[in-house]
């Protein structure tokens, strides 16, 4: 076993650059030489063989060997015997619905926090590993039998946050008003909006702002705070306690 290791990435791909590419120097340096293989998940997506088609190719440029889990007649087993997870975006209800229907929660929960290994996630990847996925930009396309997630960090993430966009004449909601209005509810965790290029580190009770953009905090009842590549948000992680779910 060993501490928590998370890296949580609000997008798989930048503009102007190829899939994970803005991030593939964090992913190596986070997976290191210890790990051979890792197992991605790619349930978001309904195309599964050309997903994983793109995340091995990815994976085997950085020198790292791949299995999807939708290849494995037994996905309980493939959890147990990972080295590494990785679990990509797309759709958030479609990827939640799939990790239940195949009994997984549980599974990578004792994986990542008991045992240790390196958990990968991306955009919906990276929703399904906080307490839910009530602050997901997503359509609910299908139904999961809950919204509560794996709870591998005890608060929720917003990927791909968008600033409001001063020269729009769109009248809906901003991404900021629809956190404002999570928050309206009794008893909701802090949201940590993470703009594209950005990424959090999680190494145990540590997590770090990593990446080029920077992240936008929202706590209950607080004024939202800005923060830069490099701010330490180790006190998300202990103040309040993992969801079990």
């Amino acid at each position: 076993g060993g501490p928590r290791r998370l890296l949580l990435i609000s997008n798989s791909t930048l503009h102007g650059g190829g899939y994970l590419g803005h991030c593939q120097q964090h992913i190596q340096s986070f997976l290191g030489q210890k790990v051979k293989r890792v197992l991605f998940i790619p349930y978001a997506l309904h195309d599964r063989d050309a997903y994983a088609r793109t995340a091995r190719e990815k994976f085997e440029s950085l020198g790292y060997g791949l299995d999807s889990i939708h290849e494995s007649c037994d996905p309980v087993e493939a959890i147990r015997k990972s080295e590494a997870i990785f679990i990509g975006g797309g759709n958030t209800f479609r990827l939640l619905k799939a990790l239940y229907d195949n009994s997984l929660i549980h599974e990578i929960r004792k994986r990542v926090l008991e045992d240790g290994i390196p958990y990968m996630g991306s955009s919906a990847g990276t929703n399904v590993a906080t307490i839910s996925i009530n602050t997901t930009n997503d359509m609910p396309i299908v139904y999961p039998p809950s919204l509560k997630a794996l709870g591998l960090v005890p608060f929720n993430i917003n990927p791909h946050y968008l600033d409001p966009d001063t020269k729009s004449t769109h009248m809906g909601e901003t991404r900021e008003e629809r956190i404002r209005q999570y928050h309206e509810e009794p008893n909701t965790p802090p949201v940590l909006g993470l703009r594209e290029g950005t990424m959090l580190l999680v190494e145990g009770d540590k997590a770090t702002l990593q990446g080029v953009t920077g992240a936008r905090l929202f706590l209950r009842g607080k004024k939202p705070t800005e923060h830069e590549p490099g701010t330490d948000f180790s006190f998300l992680l202990t103040d309040s306690k993992p969801l079990n779910p």
